[in-house]
């Protein structure tokens, strides 16, 4: 079963993974607040539906919970890809990680 919540280090070990198997892994912004430290993608739905099929999306708003509890609705937005949550949100984000 694959998990639907990645911490900033599952996302930055998952992002190199995808990166070498041609799957991009976006960080996507709910909250209209970018990361300090890495691209981010503003949350657009008619944009965002252009990515390739099983791209991963990893949302994430302030503390995780809003962007956890809305997973359903951008998986049937996106069925086509990936979509997770970022375990803690911004406010969990460490620039010592990067």
């Amino acid at each position: 079963m694959q998990k639907n919540e990645w911490s900033q280090a599952e996302y930055l070990k998952n992002k190199r993974i995808n990166n070498k198997k041609g799957i991009q892994t976006i960080l996507i912004d709910t909250i209209n607040t970018s990361i300090e430290g890495i691209q981010t993608v503003l949350y657009n739905p008619f944009i965002l539906k252009d990515y390739p099929e099983n791209t991963v999306f990893v949302f994430y708003c302030d503390t995780g919970k809003s962007t956890y509890e809305r997973l359903n609705e951008y998986q049937k937005k996106f069925p086509d890809k990936r979509c997770i949550s970022l375990k803690g949100g911004r406010g969990y984000w460490r620039k010592t990680l990067v």
